[in-house]
């Protein structure tokens, strides 16, 4: 059997230019790269699976690739990577600067990259803070970080500081596109998008879920299945119950309700999401602000017809109700009842208009 190979290693960028998200930080290691102004210590900081280990070995390779210490074959001297989790220790850090002190006998540059540095100890720091401010001119520093704040002030300024961002949905998005397409997986782009939005601006959990939910739905990803295994109510569920709540049907919205609680899904999280439902149809009825609503093209077309079936005093009335039973739904003694009162007061939104209506004439 062929070992498989998950897609976060497989497509792990090997250039800077097919790093997913991080221009601002890539182009400027380019320029730096280019004109000779590389720091000698730099700190990648940012959140987890936003690409600041790939970006430190690509760097440490472009380095390798300018002083002439790369083989024929490819094979890049002189990088050496420490993982900090499991070598925090002082005499660890002691051990690396007596490296350090030795110059390399290919090429001009030693490149060592550090990662997850805020865990090594207050006096491994301390002892590394020396060779940090002046190291020897063959040496180059890159450290890695996801909790910059625990990394003290005196390390801090001895480094040029790369902020990694979240990378944005629509990127990741095109992302997943890409590899979906050279792996020959069939795919609908609202379940992309899905994941993308889950992931949260990591593109690592991005292609893990990718990974996993290619293997569920066996090369075909639709939104559907891309819901299920994420564990996520499903933007057509509240389609559906703001449409029987338009049309006053109460006990069918009552067992959709029911349905989806039977399902796993907690009501808390549900009537939090409808809320979130109403404030998205209230975005799709003005054309300037659908673009605030994160949902994949598709499904916004779903919304901005929807949103036309109601007025806009009616979805802010819904945005309270919602918004009223999620503050309460944790102090209830009933909490499920909370929920349900809320649906019924919904069905009723449009029901009252019609009242109100023949009470004016």
């Amino acid at each position: 059997m062929e070992n498989f190979i998950v897609s976060a290693r497989k497509y792990r960028p090997q250039q800077f230019d097919t790093v997913v998200g991080q221009s601002h930080i890539t182009d400027t290691l380019e320029h730096a790269i280019g004109e000779n102004q590389l720091a000698q210590a730099l700190l990648f900081c940012g959140p987890r699976g936003v690409g600041k280990t790939t970006c430190a070995r690509i760097l440490a390779r472009k380095i390798n690739e300018k002083d002439g210490s790369v083989s024929e074959d490819g094979f890049a001297y002189n990088i050496y990577e420490l993982d900090a989790a499991s070598n925090n220790s002082v005499d660890d850090i002691r051990e690396l600067i007596d490296q350090v002190r030795f110059a390399p006998q290919v090429g001009k540059y030693k490149v060592y990259i550090i990662d997850e540095v805020h865990m090594l100890s207050s006096a491994a720091f301390n002892a590394f803070l020396k060779t940090l401010e002046e190291p020897p001119a063959h040496a180059i520093f890159i450290l890695a970080t996801t909790e910059k704040h625990k990394i003290i002030p005196t390390i801090l300024s001895r480094c040029q500081i790369y902020d990694f961002k979240r990378i944005v949905i629509e990127d990741i998005q095109g992302h997943l596109r890409n590899i979906a397409q050279k792996e020959n997986i069939q795919y609908e782009d609202d379940a992309l998008y899905l994941i993308a939005q889950k992931a949260d601006g990591a593109l690592r959990d991005a292609l893990s879920i990718f990974d996993r939910l290619s293997t569920f739905s066996q090369k075909n990803i639709t939104l559907a299945k891309a819901a299920e295994v994420l564990n996520i109510l499903d933007y057509d569920q509240y389609l559906n119950i703001v449409d029987l709540v338009k049309e006053n049907k109460i006990p069918e919205v009552l067992f959709a309700f029911n349905d989806i609680v039977k399902k796993g899904f907690d009501p808390h999280i549900f009537i939090a999401g409808l809320g979130n439902h109403f404030r998205d149809l209230m975005m799709a009825q003005n054309a300037r602000t659908v673009e605030l609503i994160e949902v994949g093209e598709r499904t916004k077309v779903k919304f901005v017809e929807q949103s036309q079936k109601w007025n806009a005093q009616q979805l802010i009335d819904g945005i309270e109700i919602c918004n009223h039973a999620d503050i309460n739904y944790k102090n209830s003694k009933n909490p499920r009842l909370t929920v349900e009162i809320a649906l019924m007061q919904l069905s009723s939104l449009t029901a009252n208009l019609g009242d109100t209506k023949k009470k004016s004439s």
